[in-house]
């Protein structure tokens, strides 16, 4: 996983990130219920969960969820669909003009693959996707995955290693990698 870092369950940065989690979680959920035409509620929800005010011409359909928010870099020109998820706490990046499908899922945190370990520690990495990026409907981004300008997420798609620019990206990859 490209730049993959440890993080021990109930450190210092753990407990700052749990505490982030539950603020922003309440943020999203008063975001959540907006009446869509209410701009302003929602410019100021958004501002409070990014840290900043949204880039000139970036458009979130609500719902919207994140768990963390302050590691959400959005580009101008983003468009992000309904029903989205981006668990930041790694870093996530669109860059401009990326276009987001709905329910699309990003994930920067997870858990070591060793029993042992799962309890006791997350590991996470950033994401990155370039300019011009269209991610399809229900695709799933894992942590540590950078893709190209100009790329293509097909919808459902899981993605688990680097996107080339200009290419498309297809389907599922479960396939057995080791066992213990």
């Amino acid at each position: 996983m490209s730049g993959e870092r440890l993080m021990r369950i109930h450190s210092a940065e753990f407990q700052a990130m749990a505490a982030r989690v539950l603020q922003v979680t309440a943020l999203t959920s008063r975001l959540n219920v907006l009446p869509f035409e209410d701009e302003a509620a929602k410019a100021e929800l958004y501002a409070q969960i990014l840290g900043r005010p949204l880039p000139p011409r970036v458009t979130i359909y609500p719902p919207f969820y994140t768990d963390h928010g302050l590691h959400l870099d959005l580009a101008e020109r983003v468009f992000i669909n309904q029903g989205c998820t981006f668990l930041d706490h790694f870093g996530i990046r669109l860059g401009e003009g990326v276009m987001v499908g709905p329910k699309a899922t990003f994930i920067t945190v997870g858990h070591p693959v060793d029993p042992a370990e799962r309890r006791l520690h997350l590991t996470g990495a950033p994401i990155d996707v370039a300019e011009n990026v269209w991610i399809g409907a229900g695709a799933t981004i894992l942590p540590g995955v950078s893709i190209g300008r100009d790329a293509v997420i097909a919808a459902g798609a899981i993605v688990a290693d680097d996107v080339p620019a200009a290419s498309l990206v297809t389907g599922t990859k479960a396939t057995v990698r080791r066992q213990w």
